[in-house]
């Protein structure tokens, strides 16, 4: 029974990166390589995400990732949330500056999986404040912020089920 409820989030959790704009699915990719140091994503990922200098600030913005998993606040617990919600809005803020985020659901997609199902309650605050940021242009901003549906700004509670689902990147194959 536990293993039919797995393979079903994970379809589940396929289904939901499936449905996600190419370019964000390249994003996600892309990020979770940099982000859970899962290959040489340097190497990998320099001409198909950008120039170097903007991989190699990815890097930069993400050695905060270990430091947000260790200073997750629990549950009601103010004390240090913070440090913790700043530090996590500058990655949000980095990650929705590229403009390959599109939605709130891709943000909170990829963010699940570089800093695990604790850091749900936190997204929307941090999506919000990083999206209406000045630097983000008028149009975007817009954008962004209508994909955050009421019942994810007004969650009373998040689970805290582990996703099961890690996308990686398939190279293309020669034409």
């Amino acid at each position: 029974m536990a293993t039919t409820r797995c393979a079903s989030m994970m379809i589940a959790e396929m289904r939901e990166f499936a449905a996600f704009a190419p370019e964000e699915q390249r994003y996600i990719s892309y990020a979770l390589d940099i982000g859970l140091a899962r290959r040489d994503a340097f190497r990998n990922w320099t001409g198909v995400e950008g120039d170097s200098e903007a991989i190699r600030r990815h890097y930069v913005v993400y050695n905060d990732l270990p430091c947000l998993r260790a200073a997750m606040p629990s549950r009601g617990d103010l004390h240090g949330s913070e440090a913790f919600f700043v530090t996590l809005l500058g990655v949000v803020a980095h990650d929705l500056g590229r403009e390959r985020i599109g939605s709130f659901s891709a943000l909170r997609f990829l963010y699940e999986r570089l800093l695990g199902s604790a850091v749900r309650p936190w997204l929307p605050a941090a999506f919000c404040a990083a999206a209406a940021l000045p630097q983000i242009p008028p149009h975007r901003r817009k954008l962004l912020l209508h994909s955050l549906s009421e019942a994810a700004a007004t969650a009373a509670g998040w689970s805290l089920r582990e996703p099961v689902f890690l996308p990686d990147a398939v190279a293309a194959e020669a034409a």
